[in-house]
Order: C-alpha cells, then structure tokens, then sequence
C-alpha cells in the first residue's frame, strides 16, 4: 500500500455518538471506520435503564441499546478498529489525516469526533472494584425512580450533583450529599442551594470526603471522613453516585481544533469544527446535551453533514461558522 487507507467517514469514538455516526454514515453507502480503545458503548454502559429513547416503551438499558446500534453498523457495513487510539489530526494534506497511537496513519474525506469526556474519580480501589455494582460515574439520573425507597449518596458539589439531588429526592427515602468544601457554595448557585436546603430529606456533609466502599459484590455502604476533626463514620447505602464533573477527551486535538477553556471542543453551525470536514458530536462538543439519546441523534445528523460535506466545496468561512456558535 502506497499510503494510508482513504474511508469516506472516520469516526473516532464508540460510544452512543460514534455509534449513531457509524450507522447513519454505513447506511448511507459511506465507507466508514470507527476508532476506538475501549468496549462500544461507552459510558452508557453503565446505564441501568434508558427510558427517553423512542421505540422502548418500558426503557432499556445502555449495554442492550449501544450494543443493538453496534450491531447494527456492522451488519450495514461499517469497519470497527477497536485496538488503537487516535493521537492526531492533522489537515495539512488534501483530506484529514488522523494518527494512531500504533504509528498507524488513516485518511478520510471527512471526520466526526465522538471521544466523550472521562469522569473525574477519586483514585479509591474499593470505590473502583464496585463500578456499576451500586457506584456509578454519572452527569445525570437516568430513572430515579428505581431508587425508590433507598438510601442514596452522591459525591460532589456541582450544579449536576445539585440537581440530581433534587430529582432523586422525590423517590428516595434520604439522600445525602458528601462536599468536601466548607459549603456548596462554590459549584453550586445560590438558588439551587436554598432548593436543597429546603428538601427535608437531602443531607449534605460538608467538609466530608469517602474514604472506602464496603460491599461483597456490589455496594452495601461507604466511610466517611470528616476533613477537620478526622472522625471516621460507616454507613449504608446501595446507590453510590460521584458526580465531579468530567473532562473532554480532547487532549490529543488541542494544536488540531479550536477548544473553550475547559476542552471542550467548539462549534458552529452544523456541529462544524474549526477544521473543515471535521465535524463533533455528543459530550466532547461544547454545549452537548449531556444524555444517551441526545448524543446518538448527534452523531446521526453529523454523519448526515458529513455526507453533504462531500458534495459541497469545503467552506472557506469555518472560523466565522464556529464563532456563530451551536
């Protein structure tokens, strides 16, 4: 082979956003590969049950949904390279050239961008070796009514813990938020703390970090340390929720595509890049709605950009598209 393998769309990630990129580009006739380390699915593998996706009327869970779309693009045609992560891009040839963490080197008319964010965790072991067995990463609350009854814990002081907090009261029995600040204050707006203040059954524990998860095969409670007099404390739970926010797997684009100032990737008007071609879709994007359907509708409509893309001149205005905002 003389040079890099041409695809007519490469889509660097698998989880709902590269998924639904992968099946609306192969659907098309497009010759499409999609780039990727990790197991389909992403982070909504973890997802107990999905229930604003249209076609499941009692919900379904994020292993049974991105594994039925994983299926579904490589039966419509769609390459999967899932030994090997990209590390560039670059656009110096004619079309965008992407580098892999194995020296390989691909080709492609056009790109969709779908590598996500990576929770922020606590470096724990025993928070770890219970990871989707009552400990979950998470944005949001898919179905807070499976929580119904239980006592619930979640770990950090976001706006998104904050109004998970909220939701999950309505069906807990408790729900107790672990800061480790002196206050909320800090992440979360006045208006939502006052909300939580004036729920009966939210606690939150101020100056209070967890130090270990107990369980024999999924979670049955937490340590608690509290951070100025040292006090250790046990308690129970079955629904552990660390919500610290996330980062942008960005890295690897930072001297490629233009980035807001927490990595997230910006763009204009048909979720263009600053690169022409080169489209982002799902939470990696800034301004992304951070859930499992929004992000596969994403990915299938970049997927349908990128395909006009291939008919129409490449843009000579990107920069001015981007600064248009989503």
């Amino acid at each position: 082979m003389t040079g890099p393998e041409l695809y007519d769309v490469a889509v660097i990630g698998a989880g709902p956003a590269g998924l639904g990129a992968a099946v609306s580009a192969a659907a098309d006739g497009l010759k499409t590969i999609v780039i990727d380390a990790q197991t389909p699915g992403g982070h909504a593998l973890a997802s107990r049950v999905i229930r604003d996706y249209p076609g499941f009327p009692r919900g379904v869970s994020g292993a049974e949904l991105t594994g039925r779309i994983y299926e579904q693009a490589a039966t419509l045609g769609a390459t999967f390279l899932l030994t090997a992560r990209a590390v560039g891009l670059s656009s110096s040839a004619e079309e965008p050239q992407l580098t892999l963490g194995d020296g390989r080197t691909i080709s492609a008319h056009t790109v969709v961008i779908a590598t996500g964010v990576t929770p922020r965790r606590l470096g724990i072991a025993s928070l770890e070796a219970l990871s989707g067995a009552g400990v979950w990463y998470a944005d949001s609350i898919s179905d807070p009514a499976m929580l119904t009854g239980e006592e619930v814990f979640i770990i950090g002081a976001t706006a998104a813990a904050g109004v998970a907090a909220l939701q999950l009261a309505k069906y807990a029995s408790h729900v107790t938020m672990v800061v480790r600040a002196a206050s909320l204050e800090a992440g979360i707006s006045d208006t939502l703390t006052t909300r939580i203040e004036r729920t009966r059954n939210i606690r939150v524990r101020t100056n209070t970090q967890v130090v270990e998860a107990f369980g024999e095969g999924r979670l049955e409670g937490v340590k608690l340390r509290h951070r100025v007099s040292g006090t250790m404390e046990a308690a129970r739970t079955r629904a552990l929720f660390v919500m610290m926010g996330a980062d942008p797997n960005t890295d690897w684009l930072k001297a490629s595509l233009q980035r807001d100032d927490d990595g997230y990737l910006v763009t204009g008007l048909g979720l263009q890049t600053s690169l022409p071609r080169v489209f982002a879709a799902g939470d990696v994007r800034r301004g992304a709605e951070r859930r499992v359907a929004a992000a596969i509708h994403e990915g299938c409509l970049a997927s349908r950009l990128a395909r006009r893309s291939l008919s129409e001149p490449v843009a000579t205005e990107v920069a001015a598209a981007v600064s248009a905002g989503p």
